[in-house]
């Protein structure tokens, strides 16, 4: 049962005298005692309640006259901008079907009456959706009411953008003439049509090269669409204009309509995205505009290049991190409240650009984390009570050291510090294990970056693999551990801090005869890097190893059954023949 029924023993006479009078015989009594109700549930959830409960809905359901049942409509309308729970009861009277079926009048104040009502109705988050295309002639007909007014445009417009969550939706849309009849409205003298049809090609164009290629040859009013659109993000625009035209030229770009390298592209609509990552923006605008940025140039190594040095992108995103700031310019109450709510999703939506900005090019990467200041940033994250925040702070870690220069990865392990590098390998969210690990298999890749990691932090490193290794932890944490040490096997004079540790040496033995092939894998990459032929002192090092039985171990393990441990430990064994 809806929660509201709990409030029934609250009804007041006024609310069963206003249901009485619906079943009134008088005609005119009926049409006055919905005229009263009209007036009195404005603003008044607990009354719009009441009034379902009371059995209200049906008997609009069966008025007869034009005049009363346009009065119905408009009460409908009214009590669907209630609470959710009232929508949930006006879906279960069945109130879609009955006014889609007013839709077939031909008098226009009562079509705009219900579809006022739909569009209220369609637009509430607990409304399926797949209720408008349940019935395969609502779509052709709601097309055809578009040319009624532009009620019935900003209503069916509105309802298209909401309704219109999966390619079948988009699929259905665009066959029964979307694009055409919807196109012509984006030049309406009505900002709320234009606003909403705007919209529809937002969601209609979202990964669909169908719809998108269409819409790059569309003229209205013997402009190019594109053309319409751009115009559409100019300073002077509403900020919900100039964002949802972007996300659809962002979107027509993606699926190869648009060359990347289109003007409107390079100089409208990446520049009209980062502005809406200024901190003057709203966060919901600014959230939107760095994801749909993020989306934008993700492909793209030169919109990369342009995106990083357009109005301080950067050290914008950095503020992201730092919102609401304690001295917040928010003096609305209501809203900081919202915001720091919602603080997550402007943080996850730079997580998004940063990825999206470094991708591709390692020139970029290096300017998003070392002007940027960021890298204390993220650094502080990791340092977070809350575990996603520290698995995200950490994780952007990772993939900023992943192929990174050696000032880079120094930057990181000083911001990071030594201390809070060992705290997070012991944290007790795997996750954020997982990442940790992540990022030091990163910092210790090519061989002179592996021997300055570990002359500075060698010692506490090889105490944290050993910790993780003696202890229970996942085969995941294991292997991602092993590899760690692999690398390290790798360095010049790295390998020498597991050569001297003989600890180590058997800990390594102990997994190549693990009943896990992965860990075999890994710990058996770690003795090929140890014995590798034609490097001072491989051969010290293969007289050690032998003498420890690791040949033995390498010879049973190139009989092994999987291919891949039998390819490695043969690899390894070939060392000792050459």
């Amino acid at each position: 049962m809806p929660c509201w029924y709990s409030e029934i023993p609250l009804f007041t006479a006024t609310s069963r005298h206003y249901v009485d009078r619906l079943f009134d015989p008088d005609p005119q009594n009926v049409l006055q005692g919905v005229i009263d109700m009209k007036n009195a549930v404005i603003g008044n959830n607990r009354q719009k309640a009441n009034l379902i409960v009371l059995g209200a809905v049906p008997r609009y359901q069966s008025s007869s006259s034009l005049e009363l049942r346009t009065e119905c409509a408009v009460v409908l309308g009214s009590l669907a901008m209630g609470t959710e729970n009232n929508i949930k009861s006006l879906v279960d009277c069945h109130i879609i079907p009955a006014l889609l079926q007013g839709l077939l009048c031909s008098d226009l104040i009562f079509i705009e009456a219900c579809l006022r009502c739909l569009r209220t109705v369609f637009i509430s988050p607990v409304t399926p959706v797949q209720l408008l295309y349940t019935d395969p002639t609502v779509i052709p007909h709601l097309m055809s009411l578009l040319s009624r007014s532009q009620h019935t445009q900003e209503y069916i417009t509105q309802i298209f953008a909401h309704c219109c969550k999966t390619p079948e939706h988009q699929t259905v849309l665009f066959n029964h003439g979307a694009i055409q009849n919807i196109a012509p409205l984006l030049i309406s003298p009505s900002f709320k049509v234009r606003m909403q049809a705007l919209k529809c090609f937002s969601v209609l164009a979202y990964e669909n090269a169908q719809v998108s290629m269409t819409l790059v040859n569309v003229l209205v009013d013997g402009e190019q669409l594109s053309q319409v659109f751009a115009r559409m993000m100019q300073r002077d625009k509403p900020i919900e204009m100039q964002l949802t035209a972007a996300k659809c030229l962002t979107y027509m770009c993606r699926a190869g309509a648009i060359r990347t390298d289109d003007n409107c592209i390079v100089l409208k609509t990446l520049p009209c995205l980062v502005r809406m990552c200024s901190k003057e923006r709203l966060l919901e605008e600014r959230v939107e505009g760095a994801e749909t940025l993020a989306y934008l140039m993700e492909p793209d190594i030169e919109l990369q290049r342009i995106a990083s040095v357009t109005d301080h992108l950067v050290s914008m995103l950095a503020d992201y991190f730092k919102y609401p700031s304690s001295v917040s310019a928010i003096t609305d109450i209501k809203r900081l409240d919202h915001d720091l709510k919602h603080a997550h999703e402007l943080r996850q939506a730079a997580f998004k650009l940063y990825a999206s900005l470094g991708s591709n090019d390692e020139d970029i990467r290096k300017k998003p984390i070392l002007e940027s200041g960021v890298i204390e940033l993220l650094c502080s994250l990791t340092q977070s009570d809350s575990p996603a925040l520290r698995v995200n702070g950490i994780w952007a870690l990772m993939n900023m050291a992943f192929q990174a220069d050696q000032k880079v990865k120094v930057e990181i392990v000083r911001a990071l510090g030594t201390e809070q590098l060992f705290r997070l390998l012991s944290d007790p969210d795997t996750n954020v294990l997982m990442k940790t690990l992540g990022l030091l298999r990163n910092l210790l890749s090519t061989r002179p970056h592996i021997d300055q990691v570990m002359s500075s932090h060698g010692k506490q490193i090889m105490q944290a693999v050993t910790l993780i290794l003696e202890g229970e932890h996942s085969i995941e944490v294991k292997e991602q551990t092993l590899c760690i040490l692999a690398n390290i096997a790798d360095g010049n004079t790295a390998k020498e801090l597991i050569m001297t540790n003989d600890d180590m040496l058997q800990k390594i033995k102990y997994y190549m005869g693990h009943s896990n092939v992965k860990l075999q894998l890994a710990a058996t990459f770690c003795i090929s890097n140890l014995i590798r032929n034609e490097e001072d002192g491989s051969q010290e090092r293969q007289d050690k190893l032998r003498d420890m039985g690791f040949v033995d171990i390498l010879h049973k393990l190139t009989q092994a059954s999987d291919p891949n441990l039998c390819d490695r430990a043969k690899t390894a064994m070939q060392q000792y023949l050459a």
